[in-house]
C-alpha cells in the first residue's frame, strides 16, 4: 500500500512516517512525504497512492482545493484530513474524504485509519457482467451508478460504461446492503460516490446529475447519512 502524507510542517510528517513503519514494517507498505499541496499532485503523475492524509490548513494551495484536484485525477484513493479545527471537517464530504484527524494526531488514531482502510481494501466486493461474448470483472467500489434501460441497465464505472441484458430490481437485491440506493426507478447510486444533493437531484463522482424520486427522498437521506456516520467516524 502506498501513502502519502501532506502537511507543511516537516517534523509532522518525518513523525508520521516513523508512526507508520513502527506498525507495519514488516509489510509492503510506503510513505511519501509532501510539503504543500503543488508538489503532492505531481506526485500523483508518477504514483498510484491508496490513501492520502492531507493538512487542511497550508500556505499556497489549502488541503480542500488540493482535494479537489486529487478527485478530478483519482476517484478511488482514500483522503483523509489533518485539521486543527474541527468545523473545517464538514468541508471534508464535499471531496468523498473518508475521514479527519484533529492535530496533533495520535498514534492510536493513525493506526485505526489504516486498519480501517486494509480491511476495506481486503473486503473488496466485484461484479461479474456479461457483455455480448466477454465477461467483465468489475469492483464495487468503480461503480459510479446503474441505470435502467428497457431490458436492459447501463453500469457507470469510473472509467467507462457498460451495458448489459438485466434488470434493476436483480441489481438493488444484490447489492443494496453494501452501499448502493435506488434513488428511483430508473437509478440506483452509490453512496460513496455522492458528491452533492441539492432538492431533487443528486451529483455524483463525474459531475453526472441522477433524479432522486419525491417518494424516496426520505428514506435516502436516512440511508445517506447512516453511510456517511459509518464510514466517517
Amino acid at each position: 500500500m502506498r501513502i502519502a502524507i501532506c502537511d507543511d510542517e516537516k517534523r509532522f510528517t518525518r513523525d508520521f512516517s516513523a508512526i507508520v513503519d513502527r506498525f507495519y514494517k514488516s509489510m509492503d507498505m510506503v510513505v511519501d512525504e509532501y510539503q504543500n499541496g503543488l508538489d503532492l499532485l505531481k506526485g500523483f503523475s508518477r504514483f498510484k497512492y491508496d490513501i492520502v492524509f492531507l493538512d487542511i490548513e497550508m500556505p499556497g494551495i489549502d488541503g480542500i482545493t488540493t482535494a479537489r484536484k486529487i478527485r478530478e485525477i483519482n476517484e478511488e484513493v482514500f483522503i483523509v484530513f489533518l485539521t486543527g479545527h474541527v468545523e473545517y471537517a464538514i468541508k471534508g464530504y464535499e471531496v468523498n474524504a473518508l475521514r479527519y484527524l484533529t492535530k496533533p494526531a495520535t498514534e492510536d488514531s493513525i493506526h485505526e485509519i489504516l486498519k480501517h482502510v486494509l480491511e476495506k481494501k481486503n473486503k473488496e466486493k466485484f461484479l461479474w457482467v456479461k457483455n455480448k461474448d466477454i465477461e467483465k470483472k468489475i469492483k464495487y467500489s468503480d461503480i459510479v451508478y446503474i441505470e435502467a434501460q428497457d431490458k436492459n441497465v447501463v453500469i457507470y464505472t469510473t472509467s467507462e460504461s457498460i451495458e448489459v441484458r438485466g434488470r434493476l430490481n436483480d441489481y438493488e437485491d444484490m447489492m443494496q446492503a453494501d452501499g448502493f440506493f435506488r434513488v428511483h426507478r430508473s437509478y440506483m447510486v452509490s453512496l460513496s460516490k455522492i458528491m452533492s444533493i441539492s432538492g431533487s437531484e443528486i451529483t455524483v463522482a463525474g459531475g453526472y446529475r441522477i433524479l432522486l424520486a419525491k417518494a424516496k427522498e426520505k428514506e435516502f437521506r436516512e440511508a445517506f447519512m447512516s453511510f456517511v456516520h459509518k464510514e466517517a467516524f
